[in-house]
């Protein structure tokens, strides 16, 4: 069971409180600034249902033996999702970055109340620094935000999926994501490479065809593989993305069975995606355009797009 969070539109984080924290209040909207001043609330994902009601909260802090006066109590429905969670012993909770596009774990921290409702109304992924016992935004120094789109709890209630956009590199080390060590060929003798990721099947081959690309150049002349062909002759490359586009249409119109849909689909995505490196278009960036449109009919999506 996976449970989306809604959107508190105002940013205005508090300062950092002990990981345990239980009674949560809002903050003035005057009130002083945490660790993440100056970060404004990140606009509404383009694919959230048109209609939904955004929580009116503010972000919240810790109430204090003296809490002053104008200070209200949270929403109650975040309060309600925040005291849901397993918090263990020390009041943290697992938290975890993943690229919305890709699916790419980027990161994993941990977060307390306070660091899981200043993400809920910054939409910017915060955790609870242990070494440092204090709030930290990741982004807050390298800029390299990650912008949520929506968080997820298990069913357990006791980890948390930050699903975000990132601006840059995750990991302090300059890789795009802090998992780039691959067991298996750690024990094949290979050593870490930051440019690899934990892809999914799709950016396995994406990640491919790229490297066919970089061998064209380093090899020169030799037998190409059939992807290399491709790439050398936009012809042909252009002549079996029709073909196999064709084949699939045809299981629909002959109404053939599902395997062959499959495998047609299969050879379709494979020479679009030959396709795409030629032209430079990474996979990541097609699935960006197609969630940006997941709240728009389609005809508005090409009304839009012919006059752009």
């Amino acid at each position: 069971m996976a449970a989306s969070l809604p959107r508190a539109p105002v940013s205005s984080s508090s300062a950092a409180a002990s990981p345990g924290s239980r009674a949560l209040l809002l903050r003035r909207r005057g009130g002083g600034p945490g660790r993440c001043a100056g970060v404004t609330a990140a606009a509404a994902p383009g694919w959230r249902r048109r209609g939904a009601r955004p929580f009116q909260a503010v972000s919240v802090a810790a109430r204090s033996a003296g809490s002053t006066p104008g200070e209200v109590a949270v929403d109650p429905k975040v309060e309600a999702i925040l005291n849901s969670v397993k918090w263990d012993s020390k009041g943290l909770a697992v938290a975890i970055a993943q690229n919305v596009d890709t699916g790419a774990i980027l990161m994993q921290g941990f977060a307390n109340k306070e660091a899981l409702s200043t993400t809920i109304s910054t939409r910017k992924a915060t955790f609870y620094s242990r070494s440092r016992s204090s709030l930290w935004t990741k982004g807050e120094t390298s800029m390299n935000f990650i912008n949520v789109h929506d968080i997820f709890l298990d069913c357990d209630r006791d980890s948390i999926i930050y699903l975000g956009k990132p601006d840059g590199p995750t990991c302090h080390t300059g890789a795009e994501t802090c998992y780039y060590t691959s067991v298996y060929d750690a024990l094949q003798g290979s050593k870490p490479n930051q440019d690899r990721q934990v892809a999914t099947t799709l950016y396995s081959l994406e990640d491919t065809i790229s490297r066919r690309k970089e061998e064209i150049v380093s090899e020169g002349s030799g037998k190409p593989s059939w992807t290399k062909k491709l790439m050398l002759d936009k012809q042909l490359l252009c002549s079996k993305i029709n073909e196999e586009a064709g084949e699939l249409n045809q299981t629909l119109l002959e109404n053939e069975d599902e395997s062959r849909t499959m495998n047609e689909m299969g050879d379709l995505l494979y020479h679009a995606m030959v396709l795409l490196r030629v032209k430079g278009v990474k996979m990541e960036q097609v699935l960006e355009v197609l969630r940006k449109r997941f709240s728009q009919s389609g005809i508005e999506e090409k009304a839009g797009r012919n006059k752009s």
